[in-house]
């Protein structure tokens, strides 16, 4: 009988912990952290397209959600993160990681400045949210697998 309880102790205790090493991974990691620049992102864009009224103060936070992704999103990528838990991740990451991170420099300075800007109206957010968006969808054509 307590080698049952053991045993059943010992399963539990591995499930559950079995989650908290994949929330590590940087597969994981930077996954989570496009899928807050993605929410980010559509926020903006239903204000853009006038799909919800502008907000000055959900817009800067949108746009500080991306400029505090973008800072550390790059150390996301070490050898080996290649593959493994569905990653998007392009092998071009590691051949050409210069290349990758002049697009995430630009990203993130496009994010910077648009936090800097902290539009006050509409207009203001289009004007930043225009070239934003022109930078991450640039790094996604080389830098992202297209998922089918």
């Amino acid at each position: 009988m307590k080698f049952r309880t053991l045993f059943a102790a010992a399963v539990i205790g591995a499930a559950s912990f079995a989650p908290a090493i994949a929330a590590d991974e940087p597969q994981v990691v930077r996954q989570e952290m496009m899928k807050k620049v993605g929410g980010a992102t559509g926020a903006m864009a239903k204000m853009v397209k006038g799909e919800s009224d502008f907000d000055a103060a959900a817009a800067l936070a949108a746009l500080t959600t991306i400029a505090e992704v973008a800072a550390g999103y790059g150390e996301q990528f070490p050898e080996g993160s290649d593959t493994g838990f569905e990653t998007e991740a392009a092998p071009a990451i590691w051949t050409d990681r210069a290349g990758f991170d002049a697009k995430l420099a630009d990203f993130k300075a496009s994010a910077d400045a648009a936090v800097a800007a902290a539009p006050a109206d509409l207009d203001a957010l289009k004007a930043v949210f225009g070239p934003l968006t022109q930078n991450c969808g640039a790094c996604h054509e080389t830098y992202r697998l297209k998922s089918s």
